[in-house]
């Protein structure tokens, strides 16, 4: 990833680039716990946020390489505690992506006045995903067993991870 890669809010424009990678990695069923045979259309509702949420993505020569989603995790008297979800193009992993979209989300909690950020299913098996929360702070505060049938290891846990702000 080069310097010129940069973390913009996502537009309608940005959802044909989004929906390949999105399509996929729900397809996958190794990360996300949303039915895959989601349209473009149910997805995108799914997926772009309206305020006080953000999506974002990571465009780097005018390509889009991840896109990330924030806000709230609940509302009312839960809407301190923020949330965040995270997708990555197949050609693009391991190249700092995810990383750099996590940083950001954890700042625009910040710059927001949360008191906190709350993953609430994080499989277990993904460990890529939970070493990378790991690395900027969060924490697993509990592990729902068999919560997520994967297509690769059958029933596995679902992690809730927690980053405190405050």
């Amino acid at each position: 990833m080069s310097e010129a890669a940069r973390i913009r809010p996502a537009t309608a424009a940005d959802w044909p680039a989004i929906w390949p990678f999105f399509d996929e990695i729900v397809r996958a069923q190794e990360s996300y716990a949303y039915p895959f045979d989601l349209t473009s259309e149910s997805a995108r509702e799914i997926w772009m946020m309206r305020p006080p949420g953000q999506t974002v993505v990571l465009e780097e020569d005018g390509a889009i390489l991840g896109s990330a989603t924030m806000g709230p995790n609940k509302g009312g008297p839960g809407d301190h505690i923020g949330t965040g979800s995270f997708m990555v193009d197949g050609a693009a992993r391991g190249k700092g992506v995810g990383r750099r979209l996590g940083e950001y989300v954890v700042q625009w909690h910040r710059e927001q006045g949360f008191h906190g950020i709350q993953f609430n299913a994080v499989v277990e098996t993904n460990t890529a995903a939970v070493k990378l929360w790991q690395a900027l702070g969060f924490e697993i505060v509990g592990t729902v067993p068999e919560a997520f049938r994967s297509q690769k290891h059958g029933l596995v846990g679902l992690h809730v991870m927690y980053l405190p702000l405050a």
